[in-house]
């Protein structure tokens, strides 16, 4: 099969290459073909472009002072080991090792060094123990709030044209849709979802509204299915055990992301 007159297989793998699930030899190939026809190349920065909003659905979040401290000590763990290994160099080199000036200059200098740091430890230990001991419950919190994408999905019509990119975070059981194609129901209709589970019916998984992004609550045993769809339906949906009655607009595999 001639690979580049089938553009549907071209834009689906350069989706799985941007989501990370194209690995192995598949990923070299393709990325070998993406350097030698532009038209793949093309594809591979669209879809690179479209997962990167994944990211802007995650809260900035800037590094705790407990994580700069740790960079400080290490930085300085590492200079300190540079000079003693200077230290025990010059040593060898000299033949009087208990007359080596630089020696004694650097075991002073460490004494000093080990002295003062011992005395500002015994002084703010409580302060220090106190202060760290915030940062710590702040940045545990910070982590908990933070979204966990476990299934990622992209919605396509039936030429393969991405109009939804779907997130789930188990956490706080949250299913995020957001709107990347230009498709607009009308006022007397409405998108729903629906999880395709591989035996029994179409079940729905909610209601969209009309904005760019929609947040819907679902169990994750609701959303582990192989396949989502979006079907249009009259205004305000159908109820989920007579499964779509409208056309089927999108539809996509979902993917786990945690492997």
């Amino acid at each position: 099969m001639n690979l580049l007159q089938n553009a549907a297989l071209i834009e689906q793998l350069a989706a799985s290459y941007a989501l990370g699930t194209l690995r192995g030899g598949a990923r070299r190939r393709f990325e070998a073909l993406a350097r030698s026809h532009p038209e793949v190349r093309a594809q591979a920065l669209v879809w690179q472009g479209r997962m990167s909003s994944v990211a802007e659905l995650q809260p900035q979040a800037a590094p705790s002072a407990v994580v700069w401290k740790r960079i400080e000590n290490l930085v300085k763990a590492d200079k300190e080991a540079k000079a003693m290994q200077a230290t025990r160099v010059s040593v060898k080199e000299d033949k009087g090792w208990w007359g080596s000036l630089n020696l004694w200059r650097g075991l002073s200098s460490m004494g000093a060094g080990v002295a003062a740091v011992a005395l500002m430890t015994g002084v703010n230990l409580n302060s220090v123990n106190a202060r760290l001991g915030a940062e710590v419950q702040e940045l545990t919190a910070k982590l908990s709030a933070t979204p966990e994408i476990q299934y990622v999905a992209v919605l396509a019509d039936d030429k393969a044209a991405a109009s939804m990119l779907v997130t789930f975070d188990p956490k706080s059981k949250r299913l995020t849709l957001k709107r990347v194609g230009g498709f607009q129901e009308a006022s007397d209709k409405s998108l729903q979802l629906w999880a395709l589970p591989q035996t029994g019916g179409p079940k729905s998984l909610g209601v969209l509204g009309s904005d760019a992004v929609v947040k819907l609550t679902a169990a994750g045993s609701e959303v582990n299915a192989p396949t989502l769809a979006i079907s249009l339906e009259p205004k305000g949906g159908v109820p989920s055990s007579g499964g779509p009655t409208g056309p089927v607009l999108f539809k996509g595999a979902l993917i786990e992301t945690a492997l």
